[in-house]
């Protein structure tokens, strides 16, 4: 395996040391995306709010800044990844307001219609189907709830065979059941923003 293919592995399911630091250089990396979804008005206070592959943690961490009122749950494939999110939100852990699990996006542990907000940034090039996942979350998403996809286009060209274009992605949305989708994008920064209304 070489050192790009075990970054790669890493980023995808990050171990031990090495996928801690990992986490934290994706926690520092993504700040711009991350303010960007911030700034955006997507999110509402009071929110129920799920992030699929919440790494270290920090995309956690500004939601719960800006959903006062709301929940917040993470879930993520590497053990690690959970550990550091824990460890980064241990106030808010303690008290209930964040909540993170181990596991797939492709077998989401919640009740069909269980959140309003569901995220997952810089994660749905890594998903093992992402057809059949993006139905597992419709699955858990409330009526009119949304689901929001935010990436670095350059990524999605580079890990995905399929759905590379916009017009892949929405067509992908609607053929599961989603009532609108919106595309917006930052061409300057090379940023994607999909968002699926249920």
């Amino acid at each position: 395996m070489t050192i790009l293919q075990r970054l790669i592995e890493q980023a995808k399911s990050p171990k031990g040391f090495v996928g801690s630091v990992m986490l934290h250089i994706m926690n520092v990396a993504h700040r711009g995306m991350n303010k960007w979804l911030m700034e955006s008005g997507a999110i509402k206070d009071g929110d129920i709010v799920l992030d699929i592959g919440c790494g270290g943690g920090k995309m956690l961490q500004s939601l719960a800044k800006i959903n006062h009122r709301g929940k917040i749950y993470g879930i993520d494939f590497s053990q690690q990844a959970v550990k550091d999110s824990i460890k980064a939100n241990q106030a808010d852990v303690t008290k209930g307001k964040i909540i993170v699990r181990q596991a797939s996006v492709s077998n989401i542990p919640y009740p069909e219609a269980f959140f309003d907000t569901i995220t997952a940034f810089q994660t749905h090039y890594f998903w093992p189907n992402l057809a059949l996942d993006v139905k597992e979350v419709c699955r858990v998403l409330k009526k009119g709830g949304q689901f929001i996809i935010i990436s670095e286009i350059y990524k999605i060209n580079y890990h995905m065979k399929d759905y590379k274009t916009k017009t892949d992605i929405k067509q992908l949305f609607e053929n599961i059941g989603f009532q609108k989708v919106d595309i917006k994008e930052d061409t300057k920064k090379g940023w994607l923003c999909i968002i699926g209304i249920k």
